[in-house]
């Protein structure tokens, strides 16, 4: 079976992580490996800040913590997204207001952000699906406007540009996964990147339990307390050691997965062409990293036989998000602004095929000849 994902791995992770173990003598977070990775982020992508956290979910937690999410606030964001992008406002008892997505790039419509607009709206919350960055000039102008904060969910968008501009980086505060899913992996894992240096000080102090800690440490203080509310959002050091082996080697992972997207785009352009499917769209403005290469079929019937043709050929291709606002959480968290037109119907057509580092370039072939294979009959 041709997997859809294996994690990545570069060869250094474990003698990284023996170094923890056997020389450094740290385990808990905030060690050696954690605050490389953490300037690795500060450095390249050239962030205010940026705090390694146990996943994406608990970074987006800490941004509703930041920007001080009350009961009845508002959130706009997309309803084609994992729960975790919406959890974490509901915790801290936001409504949801979900917003149509454009049908180019799965990614919310920006041109309906502002309708959807009213006076207890507190945050945007763009997700960057597929690391396919959302209009955020537009977005951040809107924000601006309406003095809203914007929170970017770039959980898949790692080493993908918006103008130049790193995911993550371009609102006030984004958010990251390291889940093995991911191009970039630690097992588990996230990090937070601020931007508003307003947010600073206290995202420190939420990340380490409400406490002052990071300053003690520091020597900033004499001693450390309790001084706000707050969780453990530190990772494992053994997770920064595995991940810092891959930001070493990022651009290589970044170049490998890139030729493998393009190998299916180009094998599979022909198709598009003839209009049998529809392939991802790279706005002129972005910069992909090859998160995901998925097809568009003409409906939930064709997508379902496609997946049992290339099962039936050990090959594991996987559709993706339920709308939320069509969950019984998402009834009862949230509303539906104006028309879905593009959400259930587009997500019903997506289908995501295997990439992850090292994808053999004959597995790719072949992949591609199967679903040329559906389309031209010869299956049958």
């Amino acid at each position: 079976m041709i997997n859809f994902n294996k994690p990545p791995h570069v060869g250094k992770e474990i003698e990284y992580i023996k170094q923890v173990i056997e020389k450094n003598n740290k385990l808990c977070g905030d060690g050696p490996f954690t605050k490389k990775c953490n300037a690795w982020f500060e450095e390249k992508f050239k962030t205010k800040q940026c705090l390694m956290t146990t996943s994406c979910t608990h970074a987006l937690e800490m941004a509703a913590i930041l920007i001080d999410i009350k009961p009845g606030d508002e959130i706009i964001v997309p309803s084609f997204t994992f729960v975790s992008t919406v959890n974490a406002f509901v915790l801290r008892g936001a409504k949801l207001v979900f917003v149509d997505i454009r049908p180019d790039t799965m990614n919310i419509d920006e041109s309906l952000i502002e309708e959807a607009v009213t006076e207890k709206t507190k945050a945007i919350v763009p997700v960057h699906y597929a690391g396919i960055s959302c209009e955020m000039d537009k977005i951040m102008e809107i924000a601006k406007k309406h003095n809203l904060y914007v929170i970017e969910d770039a959980a898949q968008g790692v080493m993908a540009t918006y103008k130049g501009n790193a995911l993550g980086t371009m609102g006030d505060i984004g958010c990251y996964s390291f889940h093995e899913t991911k191009n970039y992996t630690m097992g588990e894992g996230g990090a937070i990147i601020i931007q508003d240096e307003k947010f600073i000080d206290r995202a420190e102090i939420i990340r380490e339990k409400g406490t002052n800690r990071s300053k003690f440490f520091r020597g900033q203080i004499d001693k450390y307390s309790w001084v706000d509310m707050g969780s453990s959002y530190l990772p494992s050091e053994l997770n920064a050691a595995y991940l810092y082996a891959q930001l070493e080697e990022a651009e290589s992972i970044n170049n490998n997965r890139l030729n493998t997207w393009n190998m299916y785009y180009q094998g599979l352009k022909e198709l598009k062409e003839e209009g049998v499917i529809e392939l991802p769209h790279i706005p002129k403005d972005c910069e992909h990293n090859a998160h995901m290469f998925y097809i568009k079929c003409k409906d939930l019937e064709e997508r379902s036989n496609i997946i049992k043709h290339l099962k039936k050929n050990e090959i594991s291709a996987v559709f993706h998000y339920i709308p939320l606002h069509s969950s019984q959480a998402g009834l009862n968290y949230g509303t539906f602004h104006n028309k879905d037109i593009y959400t259930t119907k587009e997500s019903e057509r997506l289908l995501r095929l295997p990439l992850y580092y090292g994808l053999e370039k004959d597995k790719t072939e072949y992949i591609v000849d199967k679903i040329i294979d559906f389309y031209r009959g010869t299956h049958k």
